[in-house]
């Protein structure tokens, strides 16, 4: 895919961090030298005293989306406008991250490429789930992780884990984390999971300190389907460390790859093993 006839933006900025007031000032200055008109959520803006819009109207407004801060950003603003289908430019604000490779000081740069056509739009895919709350069904995204763990730190759970309607296994530890290939760096990493390629179309099972060293990670193709639930426990449901949910003793998730993928807004050159070995050290 390839960016053309770019007019409006939209600017998200990191929460809680007003100090962000010049660099959006910066970055409205660069855009609007090309003739970029640049509008601001009303969180952000209200955060930096800027007159903001709806985050929906927002999208709807806008050819592409800016989040300037850091993954965390990103990773918020891609869930919250997954339904939107808009590609998404990260800009970093402090240390370079696994998914904002952009510094402010190289947006100026960044964008006259962009107008050219010389930059590069990647397609990732996002976790979709599905399960209850007070009987009513919720849908749910995941461009990280999606973790399912134990409700009291005091005891382990049993996670019953179903593959296309098939039973595939029973976790028993302090839970499961299922990660997209982009969150592969992320917890899944930290637990002993794969480094999964980000522009591949599968998913990660892998288990969180389980009771049996014979549970190990497992990779499987995007095109299953899985079904977890927790037959003995209340379980919490945690989508992108971000948004949390208690389950019922014997309640379900449902988990899958999303058909619809999300856009990120690369420079051309941009290179995942140089990022891999920036942020985890290899070859050190």
């Amino acid at each position: 895919m390839t960016l053309k006839n770019i007019q409006k933006v939209g600017v998200i900025l990191r929460p809680s961090t007003p100090e962000l007031k010049d660099y959006y000032y910066e970055l409205e200055k660069i855009f609007t030298q090309h003739s970029i008109e640049v509008n601001i959520d009303s969180v952000s803006g209200g955060m930096i005293g800027v007159m903001g819009m709806d985050f929906d109207l927002l999208c709807a407004h806008s050819d592409i989306l800016v989040t300037l801060g850091g993954d965390g950003t990103l990773i918020s603003a891609v869930r919250r406008s997954f339904k939107h289908n808009i590609p998404i430019l990260g800009v970093y604000a402090g240390s370079l991250g696994f998914l904002a490779d952009i510094k402010l000081d190289e947006l100026e740069a960044f964008v006259a490429k962009m107008m050219q056509g010389e930059v590069r739009v990647d397609e990732r895919s996002i976790l979709e789930a599905t399960f209850k709350q007070n009987a009513k069904e919720i849908k749910q995204y995941a461009f990280n992780d999606i973790v399912l763990t134990r409700h009291s730190v005091s005891n382990m759970i049993h996670i019953e884990t179903l593959v296309d309607s098939k039973a595939f296994n029973t976790y028993f530890g302090d839970g499961v984390i299922v990660s997209t290939p982009t969150g592969s760096t992320a917890y899944n990493l930290s637990a002993g999971g794969p480094v999964l390629f980000p522009l591949t179309n599968v998913f990660a099972l892998t288990p969180i300190c389980p009771h049996s060293l014979t549970q190990r990670p497992v990779v499987l193709p995007g095109k299953f389907s899985i079904e977890m639930k927790t037959p003995k426990e209340r379980a919490l449901l945690i989508i992108d460390g971000q948004d949390k949910y208690e389950l019922e003793q014997d309640e379900s998730i449902h988990i899958k790859l999303a058909s619809q993928r999300v856009k990120l807004i690369h420079r051309d050159e941009f290179n995942y093993f140089d990022i891999l070995k920036e942020k985890l050290g290899w070859g050190e």
